[in-house]
């Protein structure tokens, strides 16, 4: 149960943090300054989220494996993000890069 309310938690923690960090891209002649305000703006639910996801999940995991759980998720969030939103291609390349990027969640993992 503690992993389900981990998940979700960190999910929705991600799905900000990925508008804060990338969303802007998508309007390359706007204001610098707006975006990085309106990044902040977006990143304080992430923190709403991701601080407790931590808290509960350090009941059940250490910190690295936490830390790789957050990394994956964000990185399925950021793959249909950049995807969907940006409209970037996702190529053979990209898709093996991170096939050995979750290897490294599954040694975190690993006993």
């Amino acid at each position: 149960m503690v992993l389900i309310k981990v998940l979700i938690l960190l999910t929705i923690s991600n799905l900000f943090m990925i508008f804060a960090w990338y969303g802007h891209l998508k309007y390359k002649s706007q204001d610098l300054f707006l975006f990085i305000v309106i990044s902040w703006i977006i990143a304080l639910p992430e923190y709403i989220f991701q601080v407790p996801a931590n808290r509960l999940g350090y009941q059940q995991f250490n910190v690295f494996q936490l830390k790789a759980l957050q990394e994956i998720i964000n990185l399925g969030i950021f793959i249909f993000f950049s995807i969907i939103y940006l409209k970037e291609p996702f190529t053979i390349k990209q898709f093996i890069g991170f096939i050995f990027l979750s290897l490294g969640v599954y040694f975190c993992f690993n006993k």
